[in-house]
């Protein structure tokens, strides 16, 4: 790989746009092949590298004496005075990228490149780290060598030690990491696509463009694990697409059968049906709650299937999987109200999904950040939803409720809607009202940005204040 990353940048007047800690293992990198003919950062923080030894000791042998900096909030300005440019995901360009006469390219890209037929890359609006996580564990727990990367925290430049002659790369992919890129893993996995990030894309169009670059410069011999609402088109799309999909009934409709012929995995209640193998969740005896994880479960299977794995090594590995934090979370009973942090909800559909997995939700809290995103159907849902309490906070929370009192005169239960100004707020309203014996979610079907650093903070502060450790947000 570093001989790749050499001659790419070789004699090049190289920019790394971003310095956050995907930007500092590029600069790592790229120090470390040589060759570049300037080495330039830009940033709109202001950035001293002279104490990046104190944070990182990796670089303290490394001469960071020539490289050039631009910082401030004319930081872009300066990219076509360079040959290529490195971008981070998180910097959102000014213009399209084709308006650039620099090559912008990413890690992602250059990884690509070179271990393309030995990636399986992952991504969706929803349930992608649970998906990337979950294959990364049952394929280590059986023995292969397999290494996790990408939008699940780890720059993928961060791995490249770990890459042996026979690994399996499992890579998370976010959109920001798709939109730039010219080629896709020789494995696919696109879960779903929901309306999400238009405040950076702007239309739905086009974030959905970015998502589907999963698998447009896939070839002939190429596999697309993919759920049939957005899978491609048939004549269009280059490699195989095997559908993932939740059906109603198994083994006695003509359509089921013939489905089941084709080779689509078929997630029927907790059974997995693919080829000719059958795999039963234990639901009982494993950490993920609901049947949109179970679908989860299901793009595993077939993926593992397809890699040899066998169902009692599929088992071992999905009994021992503990879950990432945040996600539909059991925090604890707490004077007899149990409590789940659901932050990494940002969309109404994911707010839905986890009531209807709680069965005794007595009291749910939503909103944060507006990004102007639909949320009829969450209203609609919420109106014929059992729930007693609904406790809307911050600008969506206002935004929901306003929606509800002047566009729906037939909402169910008025009385249920709370509006709060903060998280602080929702969590000391609910535990005065939720029901001893009942649940309450946070699960805000919002983005945390400008109230927290992001999803992760909020769920720990919700934890905190649950447990009477926070007082501050």
């Amino acid at each position: 790989m570093i001989e790749a990353v050499k001659k790419r940048i070789e004699n090049k007047r190289v920019l790394i746009l971003g310095f956050g800690r995907e930007g500092r293992s590029t600069l790592k990198l790229f120090l470390s092949a040589g060759g570049a003919g300037e080495l330039a950062i830009g940033d709109v923080k202001e950035i001293d590298l002279s104490r990046l030894a104190e944070s990182d000791e990796t670089f303290a042998d490394m001469d960071l004496s020539k490289i050039v900096l631009h910082c401030g909030r004319e930081y872009q300005k300066v990219i076509d005075d360079y040959d290529l440019v490195m971008k981070s995901p998180g910097i959102v360009l000014e213009k399209p990228a084709e308006e650039y006469d620099a090559e912008i390219l990413s890690q992602m890209q250059l990884v690509f490149e070179v271990y393309r037929d030995r990636i399986i890359g992952i991504t969706g609006t929803k349930g992608k780290s649970t998906t990337t996580t979950l294959l990364y564990h049952i394929l280590k727990e059986a023995g292969m060598p397999a290494v996790l990367a990408g939008n699940i925290g780890i720059p993928v430049f961060d791995i490249l030690d770990e890459i042996r002659e026979d690994s399996v790369l499992v890579l998370e992919l976010s959109c920001h990491q798709l939109e730039y890129m010219t080629v896709s893993p020789k494995r696919g996995v696109l879960l779903n696509i929901y309306e999400e990030h238009l405040d950076h894309y702007g239309t739905m169009e086009k974030y959905v463009a970015s998502k589907k670059k999963i698998y447009v410069n896939q070839t002939k011999g190429d596999l697309l694990y993919v759920h049939p609402s957005v899978a491609p088109q048939s004549g269009v799309y280059k490699g195989k697409s095997i559908l993932v999909d939740a059906v109603s009934c198994y083994g006695h409709a003509d359509e089921e059968k013939d489905r089941i012929n084709n080779e689509e995995v078929l997630l029927q209640g907790t059974r997995i049906v693919y080829k000719e193998r059958t795999f039963d969740i234990p639901t009982e005896e494993i950490s993920l709650l609901g049947a949109h994880n179970y679908l989860d479960i299901a793009f595993v299977y077939g993926i593992c299937c397809d890699m040899g794995i066998s169902d009692e090594q599929f088992l071992s590995g999905l009994r021992s999987y503990v879950p990432l934090p945040h996600r539909l979370q059991f925090i604890g009973t707490v004077e007899g109200i149990s409590y789940y942090d659901d932050s990494i909800s940002t969309i109404d559909e994911t707010t839905i999904q986890a009531l209807n997995t709680i069965e005794n939700a007595d009291t749910v809290l939503i909103g944060g950040m507006d990004r102007e995103i639909s949320y009829v159907n969450l209203e609609e849902y919420l109106s014929q939803s059992k729930v007693a309490h609904i406790i809307l906070m911050e600008a969506t929370g206002k935004r929901i409720y306003e929606e509800i009192m002047k566009n729906m005169p037939d909402f169910q239960g008025k009385e249920r809607l709370y509006v709060v100004e903060h998280l602080k707020d929702a969590v000391k309203l609910a535990k005065e009202i939720t029901a001893k014996g009942g649940s309450c979610i946070l699960s805000p079907a919002a983005a945390s940005y400008g109230i927290f650093k992001n999803f992760e903070e909020r769920g720990e502060c919700f934890k905190e204040l649950v447990l009477d450790r926070n007082d501050t947000k």
